[in-house]
């Protein structure tokens, strides 16, 4: 198992199991887990909605693509930890990832 620290925009932290091999994005994760993310573009990286802070497993992520730094940059609370939960593939490497939503809701 896969396991992912959630923080939600209201403080409220949690742990998602999610199975090896699942093959999907940690957006998808959050979606199916029924976390408030809008992700307008459906993981295309055009919109940010998915907005992501890595509190903890930074490391262990690809590099982000020109495409996700762009949009990043589009946002006034994007920082160096901000990562696009669409574009982060959950894999076994990523267990103990701590993330914190901060997408838009509208």
């Amino acid at each position: 198992m896969i396991h992912i620290t959630i923080e939600d925009r209201d403080g409220t932290i949690e742990t998602v199991e999610v199975p090896e091999g699942i093959n999907l994005s940690l957006m998808e994760v959050l979606k199916a887990s029924e976390y408030n993310i809008l992700a307008t573009c459906g993981g295309m990286a055009l919109c940010a909605t998915c907005h992501v802070e890595i509190l903890s497993g930074l490391e262990m992520l690809h590099e982000a693509s020109d495409e996700e730094l762009n949009m990043l940059d589009t946002l006034p609370d994007a920082d160096e930890n901000s990562r696009l939960a669409c574009q982060i593939r959950l894999d076994e490497r990523l267990d103990g990832l701590h993330v914190k939503i901060k997408g838009s809701l509208d």
